[in-house]
């Protein structure tokens, strides 16, 4: 089979309207929020229950019993249930946007047609097994959709990228490079790769990821595309913070940058949130980790004298859209935050 850029398929922006969103509910018995599973499901509860008024909702549960125990946990926050789907795709840990579908569209002889890629899932570098049911949700939701799968054959996580649909990807060096990911590739062939399956041609590498990221580096704790010609970076005002100069040398990177047409992006500083740590741990807290939904962004928050200037700056950023601010200090003790627990599904 031709790799699918070839086939005229390419990975929309997150803006780009959705036919919906989908999440991996977490389990009690799981490992990402160690001894405090509690905190988790009301904070997606207020998720979805913001998601539904705009896009419908997928849901992958384990079995009939955890669809139960989900629908009454929606039900308990108000979450009109209309919108969402269940489907049994069980997965260990529910960090979707790494382990879900990544989704291609492309038109083709008059018709708008998707596609998805099914890249390998290792537990960001074989630290969580068991990681095998989670590799598998793409394959399940290819044959739901009854989809193309394409198959790379390599490591690759959703939250190690971010595209702006029009050709450009950003990623960072400390995720991709890593060995613990594709040992036997070079960067040059894993730019090949992400050119064949994803559609782009131009792709800009940032250095190092934040403090307390588990992920090795995740771009969506780092900078996101908010239109085809700008982005949203971190920045961290304090020269003692360990996160300073690792977010500057981004910073430099993304404004010597050039596009196609020898253009530099527009760069919009974000603020951190400063440090948030739980039990003498530091926690991967970023405003970056936002998600675009039809005509809203959630947004995380930290109970952080910067949260105010961080949504007026998303706000400023996505002016067509509603940027909601939503307490994400307890759900980070699982690493991670609204980008990392979602998946959109283009139209």
């Amino acid at each position: 089979m031709l790799p699918p850029a070839v086939m005229g398929y390419r990975m929309p922006a997150e803006w780009e309207p959705h036919a919906g969103t989908w999440f991996s509910w977490p389990r009690p018995e799981g490992i990402s929020f160690p001894g405090r599973y509690e905190i988790a499901p009301p904070i997606l509860a207020e998720l979805i229950r913001r998601l539904v008024e705009v896009e419908t909702v997928n849901i992958n549960v384990w079995n009939g019993a955890m669809e139960a125990e989900v629908r009454g946990v929606l039900e308990r926050h108000n979450v009109p249930l209309k919108a969402v789907h269940f489907h049994y795709f069980p997965s260990y840990e529910p960090w979707c946007r790494d382990h879900g579908p990544i989704f291609l569209v492309r038109e083709h002889a008059g018709q708008h047609e998707r596609a998805i890629v099914d890249w390998g899932y290792n537990a960001w570098g074989g630290k969580y097994p068991p990681y095998d049911l989670d590799d598998a949700v793409p394959e399940h939701v290819a044959r739901l959709r009854l989809l193309p799968l394409f198959s790379p054959g390599i490591v690759m996580e959703g939250g190690s990228i971010d595209v702006n649909g029009q050709g450009t990807l950003i990623t960072t060096e400390a995720c991709l490079l890593n060995p613990n990911r594709n040992p036997h590739l070079s960067q040059a062939e894993i730019e090949r790769y992400l050119r064949e399956f994803l559609g782009v041609d131009q792709i800009l590498w940032l250095g190092e990821g934040i403090e307390g990221d588990d992920t090795d580096g995740h771009v969506d704790d780092l900078t996101r595309f908010v239109s085809p010609t700008t982005v949203v970076t971190v920045v961290e005002e304090d020269p003692a913070d360990p996160n300073y100069s690792i977010l500057q040398d981004n910073l430099h990177r993304l404004t010597a940058f050039r596009d196609r047409e020898g253009q530099p992006l527009r760069v919009v500083e974000l603020p951190t949130p400063g440090v948030v740590e739980y039990d003498g741990q530091r926690l991967p807290a970023s405003y970056a980790n936002f998600y675009i939904a039809n005509g809203i962004v959630l947004a995380p928050t930290f109970r952080s004298p910067n949260d105010p200037l961080a949504l007026a700056v998303l706000q400023a950023v996505f002016p067509n859209r509603i940027v909601m601010g939503v307490d994400s200090t307890d759900l980070i003790w699982g690493l991670g935050s609204f980008h990392c627990l979602t998946q959109q599904e283009p139209l």
